[in-house]
């Protein structure tokens, strides 16, 4: 397949198909004489694949990491678990901070409808 209609498969843009190959989601493409790239039919649900791990909260370097180990064929649910769980992790962590942020920014609109806003002023904010 040329990138053009890899990249249309995978619902992606052609800078992405390039990027994942850059960046080791996609092994590197076959070129035709003519310097186009040829990639296999697998690439597009290759590409999904990753999209959907990057959507569940992955990092890019634990995409490549966990498709690596696929294509190995060392992958399992008990050897790959970790790989979630260090992502529930980190979410939780996130999870943690917006909600510090959100009592913070609720408790400044408190204080604006009190009347004493933290926002007016040089030095107020923090």
């Amino acid at each position: 397949m040329k990138i053009g209609e890899v990249a249309r498969s995978a619902g992606v843009t052609v800078d992405t198909v390039r990027f994942y190959e850059r960046r080791g989601v996609l092994p590197a493409a076959a070129r035709r004489p003519s310097g186009y790239r040829e990639f296999p039919r697998t690439a597009a649900d290759r590409i999904r694949s990753a999209k959907a791990l990057q959507d569940l909260g992955f990092t890019l370097d634990e995409v490549v990491d966990a498709l690596q180990a696929h294509d190995t064929g060392d992958a399992t649910c008990e050897s790959e678990r970790w790989r979630l769980e260090a992502v529930v992790a980190r979410l939780d962590e996130r999870i943690a901070r917006l909600q510090r942020v959100r009592a913070d920014a609720a408790a400044c609109l408190d204080d604006c409808r009190a009347g004493s806003c933290r926002l007016v002023g040089a030095g107020q904010l923090g």
